[in-house]
């Protein structure tokens, strides 16, 4: 998981840098958010057999003057999943 806050006023230039990054492999699922404050947030699904302790691409940072603070990125491990009967 990979999330950004822009500085204010600049989350759709964020928005438009982060959706026009590639990865040097394709991920299973790639899903690009975002939210109130100028924040943009990109997950990604990767199979892997090394689970939490591999090496998989990540998006870089972008230029610091469209930041407010650096990237957060964080690792997640899927133990269950349910699909929406609606």
């Amino acid at each position: 998981m990979w999330e950004a806050r822009a500085v204010e006023g600049r989350g759709a230039e964020l928005l438009a840098w982060a959706r026009a990054q590639e990865l040097p492999a394709a991920p299973l699922r790639r899903e690009t958010f975002r939210a109130p404050q100028d924040r943009v947030l990109v997950l990604t699904w990767w199979e892997t057999a090394e689970g939490l302790g591999a090496e998989l691409p990540e998006l870089p940072e972008p230029a610091a003057e469209l930041l407010t603070r650096p990237v957060h990125r964080w690792r997640f491990e899927s133990v269950e999943s349910a699909e929406s009967s609606m």
